[in-house]
């Protein structure tokens, strides 16, 4: 197991460029499945939930070329369909929570895919329902293989239908809608995720030959075609990676400048640092963080304490709570944090209180953050990452406080921050990996 040494107390300042958008890698990657040509994508960050990803693709006989840094072209023409019932398949899809992406393309293509229950962050259940209600509309069926806790999905003809989500699933979303591509007749999804990444992956499958409508909706309609044909497109900077380096520059920064950041798609995310009082100027598609010595929460209108609450988009993502409180931590004020998507997201809080934060953790959903206003500084201790986003969380207070830091278990913070400790050693940041 891997740590990070951190001494906080430097100040940093330069600047950053965010890497490509993580769950959007996972999305368009797994599409690449759908098509017998070359599918070339550009900016896929180098992380180990996405590696993992092309691995598993590379041992179906997915053919994998890198064309340069962050930029590959796969070609699903030759696949080994036997391995998907093999042992080694399901053992890796447990580890990968983006395996569960593969199961619409396979079904759609294939007409029929197994399923492990998916790995990932231990941030509470997080069911796979609308995934199987989708499909199941479709006219798939599938049943669970005892003795070897898999799922196993057929659908010899897949048709064309209305649906009603039961919850707007951003990677249930993405799965339909590669399993609605190929079938006959036109499907409508309501209640559809419209996340950025949810339109990145439209307009890759527009590009290969679908035809899907209704697109940064949460009404989308597609009406099935025969086959798809290759493409090349570019993934969005990662707005998780954006905010968690505007939370970094607010606490610690002496002005840093985040670059191509794609401000069109980052949605709420400015106005929700805006509301703990962080200052953030637009510079074309850069945003400049200037240096905080204080800043002051916001209240209502009518005089009631800031709440910030996660919610689908274009409400704020639930990856930012776990970076919002830690910011909070050091404002002037107090804000309610409602992390109500995951039940277990907030539990990391513990290590806060810790290091002197004050934090009043109400049940595993809501927690009020008393801030300190910079008048006391937090206490460097010895911590594990529970999951990515309350790892990078972790690393950002341990950059602000006094003292050397231990976090350990940091391959969670690998899984979605690509080469992090040299980029904010760039910045000025005192920090390494040991094992």
């Amino acid at each position: 197991m891997q740590s990070f040494i951190i001494e906080g107390g430097h100040r940093l300042q330069g600047t950053i460029t965010p890497q490509g958008a993580k769950n959007e890698a996972l999305q368009v990657i797994s599409a690449c499945l759908l098509t017998d040509e070359e599918v070339r994508i550009q900016n896929i960050p180098d992380i180990l939930d996405v590696n993992n990803l092309i691995m598993l693709l590379l041992d179906m006989g997915v053919r994998v070329s890198k064309n340069a840094p962050g930029d590959f072209t796969f070609q699903a023409n030759d696949l080994h369909l036997d391995y998907l019932e093999s042992d080694e398949f399901v053992k890796k899809c447990s580890s990968l929570r983006g395996s569960v992406l593969m199961i619409g393309p396979l079904l759609s293509r294939y007409h029929r895919a197994v399923v492990a229950k998916p790995g990932g962050d231990k941030i509470g259940r997080r069911r796979l329902d609308t995934h199987f209600l989708g499909f199941g509309r479709l006219g798939a069926s599938f049943e669970r293989i005892a003795g070897r806790d898999v799922f196993e999905l057929k659908a010899d003809h897949l048709k064309g239908c209305h649906m009603l989500l039961d919850e707007a699933s951003v990677t249930g979303t993405a799965n339909i809608i590669m399993a609605s591509v190929f079938a006959e007749g036109t499907t409508t999804i309501y209640n559809a995720a419209c996340e950025p990444y949810i339109q990145q992956l439209c307009h890759l499958l527009n590009n290969m030959g679908a035809r899907i409508s209704g697109i940064a909706s949460n009404l989308l309609t597609i009406e099935g075609v025969e086959r798809l044909h290759g493409a090349t497109h570019t993934i969005l900077p990662d707005m998780i990676e954006v905010g968690s380096f505007i939370g970094m520059a607010a606490m610690v920064g002496d002005g840093i400048t985040i670059k191509d950041v794609s401000i069109p798609n980052l949605g709420i995310i400015p106005d929700i640092f805006r509301r703990l009082g962080i200052t953030i100027e637009t510079k074309g598609d850069d945003i400049f963080i200037p240096r905080h010595d204080s800043y002051e929460v916001d209240s209502f209108i009518d005089g009631t304490i800031m709440t910030i609450a996660d919610a689908p988009w274009p409400g704020l993502t639930p990856d930012l709570i776990s970076v919002l409180l830690v910011v909070a931590t050091q404002a002037k004020g107090s804000v309610l944090i409602h992390q109500k998507m995951f039940e277990s997201r907030l539990f990391f809080v513990d290590k806060l209180i810790d290091m002197g934060a004050q934090i009043i953790l109400c049940d595993p959903h809501r927690a009020v953050v008393v801030g300190h206003d910079h008048k006391i500084q937090l206490r460097a201790g010895r911590m594990t990452s529970p999951d990515i986003r309350a790892g990078i969380a972790l690393l950002i207070a341990a950059l602000s406080a006094n003292g050397t830091s231990r976090i350990a278990n940091i391959e969670q913070i690998d899984r979605g921050y690509q080469d992090i400790e040299n980029r904010l050693r760039q910045l000025g940041a005192h920090i390494e990996r040991v094992k």
